[in-house]
């Protein structure tokens, strides 16, 4: 029985796992936000050798299917290399996750807040896509 051990650890593993396309400052707009589609896109924005980023692709890789069947579509960008992207977002901190749906921003998550509460954030996205649009007027009878 062969035990991996921690120093066999690949964090760039879980882009393969969860499907997640690279980002950069060049191409952001045309990728995430101009890009056709009305899916949930979720923007990874990490740093090599980051504590709490590799702490989240841990967790990710343990809970891959939990997180894959959050139905997103994952992009990721290493914001140490990227520095413009990072001060894009004026990020304080990475991870953090933007979210994004239809070229709107629809908010962000900043750390790891463990599975269970980034589920609960999701899951809120989710269900204000589906429910009625409020604003809009009802045109009524003509």
């Amino acid at each position: 029985m062969g035990n991996a051990s921690a120093s066999s650890f690949d964090p760039s593993a879980i882009f393969e796992a969860l499907a997640m396309r690279p980002v950069s400052s060049d191409d952001f707009d045309a990728q995430v936000v101009q890009a056709p589609g009305d899916d949930l896109r979720c923007v990874f924005l990490w740093g090599k050798d980051c504590y709490n980023c590799n702490l989240f692709k841990g967790t990710a890789m343990l809970q891959r299917e939990a997180l894959l069947a959050l139905g997103l579509t994952w992009f990721e960008a290493d914001v140490y290399q990227d520095t413009a992207l990072g001060r894009r977002f004026s990020l304080h901190g990475v991870p953090t996750f933007v979210l994004y749906r239809s070229g709107k921003r629809l908010g962000r998550i900043t750390g790891w807040p463990g599975l269970s509460r980034f589920q609960e954030a999701i899951a809120k996205l989710h269900e204000q896509a589906a429910a009625p649009d409020l604003k809009k007027p009802d045109a009524g009878p003509r």
